[in-house]
């Protein structure tokens, strides 16, 4: 019992971060391995967990303020069904990436994920802030991910089931981003953070693709919610603005950035390297002990080096969870390996991966009662983004960090405390038979 022990919890993930490290998608714009072991176990169970919350329906009854509730089993949904279509459009350039086409063996998670996406009841937090109008006023956050969700779903399904929802979702935020002030919208009354406003429309543009409608001159007069007075003085959007007057209120903050340059290299390519570099000058940091975005720019005047919120998650000696999670994601769109390699070796070191393709720690720090599979899906939605600027790339490097060593270290060494006893178990065994 020690012994297996010793290999399903310790041995297994070495291994497991070892083979990462020599993988040729952890270092180019392939996709990694283990991201893809991920999909194959992550797949029927967010299948099962989808099916199971829309029929509980225990959505509808959820405060406003239980983000945890209302927000995350949407928002890992969406990151399901992208990394789905970012692992169908590799499998359609090259079939040996799995054994099977994603839309065809995810086919049924697809569907139950995108259903619950668009459920009524998963929409009654949006509905106490914005009333019976919340498809049709403001509301960034949910209807961008209506769109999203849709627009994946179809791509991925051919169905033409929810593609008027689709249409009208992705006209009609269009419509009112466009004639909008200053480009910007409120995800809650009162609340507007741009980052929202950037991947609404990103996922406008995603729609496109599906729709055959065309929003290039939209989106290019969308930057106007990204430049000038908008943004702060380092030239990146703010965490917090107000939609009324333009102005940030509040500093620009890495769990927004990470997420804001990945939408850049999408929507405005020939001006996202800028983004990128204005990001890696003030929020990229790399120490002895580990490589990351911090959550607050370099030098920020309240030094906020140990900090947890909702959005940012834990930031530890000033890295920020989400801010290098999220990172990782826009360094692949950017072809920034020399970032993506060791936030990839940290990544898996750090979600200890386990035989059946789980990733320990991510679902322990998941919310249990309402979103239990987030971590992962975000995981596995960074791991499959593909490089979207082509222009340049930089090589992978020095990918290995202290916070990997110490991890993988401590690994092999329990993992021998375990398994030593076995071993000697069976040797001892296998001597007395011989002497007899």
């Amino acid at each position: 019992m020690c012994a297996l022990v010793g290999v399903f919890f310790f041995l297994w993930p070495a291994l497991t971060l070892l083979r990462c490290a020599f993988d040729r998608g952890s270092q180019t714009d392939a996709i990694p391995a283990v991201a893809r072991g991920l999909f194959r176990s992550l797949t029927p169970r967010y299948e099962r967990w989808a099916r199971a919350r829309v029929a509980a329906g225990k959505a509808e009854t959820l405060d406003v303020g239980n983000i945890a509730g209302t927000e995350w089993p949407l928002f890992g949904s969406v990151f399901y069904l992208r990394a789905t279509l970012a692992l169908q459009e590799a499998w359609d350039k090259d079939h040996k990436l799995l054994p099977q086409a994603p839309r065809e063996s995810a086919r049924g998670a697809v569907d139950a994920t995108a259903r619950l996406v668009v459920d009524p009841r998963h929409a009654g937090w949006v509905r106490r802030h914005w009333g019976d109008r919340y498809l049709d006023t403001e509301d960034v956050f949910y209807r961008m991910l209506i769109i999203d969700a849709l627009a994946a779903h179809a791509r991925l399904t051919a169905s033409t089931e929810l593609l008027p929802l689709l249409r009208t979702q992705a006209d009609s935020m269009a419509a009112e981003l466009d004639r909008s002030p200053h480009g910007l919208l409120d995800d809650y009354p009162g609340q507007c953070f741009p980052v929202d406003v950037s991947s609404a429309w990103a996922a406008i543009r995603r729609a496109d693709a599906v729709l055959g409608t065309d929003h290039r001159a939209a989106i290019e007069r969308a930057l106007r919610g990204f430049t000038g007075e908008r943004v702060g003085a380092i030239g990146l959007p703010p965490y917090f603005a107000d939609a009324r007057t333009g102005k940030p209120a509040d500093e620009s903050r890495g769990c927004g950035n990470s997420y804001f340059v990945l939408n850049a290299a999408e929507l405005w390519p020939d001006r996202a390297g800028d983004h990128y570099r204005r990001y890696e000058t003030h929020f990229w940091n790399r120490d002895w002990l580990a490589a990351g975005f911090r959550e607050f720019p370099k030098g920020a005047a309240h030094g906020n080096d140990w900090y947890s919120d909702v959005d940012a998650g834990p930031v530890i000696r000033g890295f920020g969870f989400a801010a290098s999670a999220f990172g990782l994601a826009a360094a692949r769109a950017h072809g920034r390996f020399d970032h993506a390699y060791p936030l990839t070796l940290e990544m898996v070191a750090a979600s200890w991966p386990l035989p059946n393709g789980a990733l320990l720690v991510p679902r322990l720090l998941s919310d249990a009662a309402d979103a239990p599979l987030l971590g992962e899906a975000g995981i596995l939605f960074t791991l499959t983004q593909r490089q979207i600027l082509t222009t340049r790339s930089v090589p992978s490097a020095r990918g290995f960090t202290g916070m990997v060593w110490l991890i993988l270290g401590l690994q092999l060494a329990i993992a021998v405390v375990f398994c030593w006893p076995a071993w000697r178990y069976v040797r001892d065994r296998k001597s007395a038979a011989s002497a007899t």
